[in-house]
């Protein structure tokens, strides 16, 4: 049962139910990659697909159904495979779940300078301060978005942060996905 309210737009629902859905499989969870598909197109132009999901056989149904993709690939960088994503014209938006290490504003003085990419993320991960969050971040193809963190010391359903702009650069990454 869905604890993400009704009065919530279909994509803020869409993100808290992906959200929910990565939630129940625990952490240090691969990246996720999921397409958007209008529920009521869903139904009507691929019925059986629609029951193998269990949507609702309601004529009226509205939302958004996230379909998970394939595995993300580990051995490269997550930007460069969004490169290479090319949505068909029945996905409306798509939405990415994934984990990171975060550090508060006040750690960015701390940074030491010339580490590359490598050092930066080993010094980040023995940071004190750290904070692991997994970050589930949706867009439509009207360049709407939204997101939802989850603090992994505060995991539960009442303690997620949702917002619009809450991961701006994975959310124009996402919605790079969609230019023609």
């Amino acid at each position: 049962m869905s604890n993400t309210p009704m009065a919530a737009s279909p994509l803020t629902r869409a993100v808290l139910e992906i959200d929910e859905y990565v939630s129940g499989l625990g952490w240090d969870q691969p990246a996720r990659l999921f397409a958007l598909v209008d529920t009521a197109r869903l139904r009507t132009d691929q019925p059986s697909l629609a029951d193998r999901l269990g949507l609702p056989d309601e004529p009226d149904t509205s939302g958004l159904t996230p379909i998970e993709q394939d595995e993300v690939p580990t051995d490269q960088p997550l930007d460069e495979f969004l490169g290479t994503i090319a949505w068909p014209d029945a996905v409306v938006g798509c939405a990415l779940a994934v984990e990171r290490l975060m550090l508060p504003p006040s750690a960015e003085a701390q940074v030491p300078e010339g580490l590359n990419e490598a050092k930066l993320a080993r010094w980040v991960a023995e940071h004190p301060d750290r904070q692991e969050v997994r970050m589930t971040v949706a867009v439509l193809r009207d360049g709407a978005r939204d997101s939802a963190l989850r603090l992994r010391e505060k995991d539960t359903s009442t303690e997620v942060l949702t917002g619009s702009d809450l991961v701006p650069g994975l959310a124009q990454a996402l919605t790079a996905t969609f230019a023609e």
